[in-house]
């Protein structure tokens, strides 16, 4: 899989000094933030591309382990067709 990144830094409008960071990547993460400086707002778009692999491999584990709460609510009979009783 090829490994696009969409980063948008913008001067924020608003009545303090901000840029506006929009970031996309390939495995349709986003994410937006707000840094005081121009630099800061580069540094944090380097960090989030480099946590890139990390954060799509904790959110793998995170659904692998709903997925199999769901398996054990059907096998325990306390799931129905409309409630996953994950509330």
């Amino acid at each position: 899989m090829k490994k696009q990144y969409k980063i948008t830094i913008t001067k924020a409008d608003r009545p303090y000094e901000l840029w506006k960071v929009e970031l996309k990547d390939h495995n349709s993460n986003i994410n937006c933030v707000y840094e005081k400086t121009h630099k800061k707002a580069m540094q944090y778009a380097l960090y989030w591309i480099e946590k890139a692999e990390e954060r799509q491999h904790a959110k793998e584990v995170m659904n692998n382990a709903i997925m199999e709460a769901i398996a054990l609510d059907r096998i325990a009979g306390i799931t129905t067709s409309t409630s996953d009783s994950l509330d």
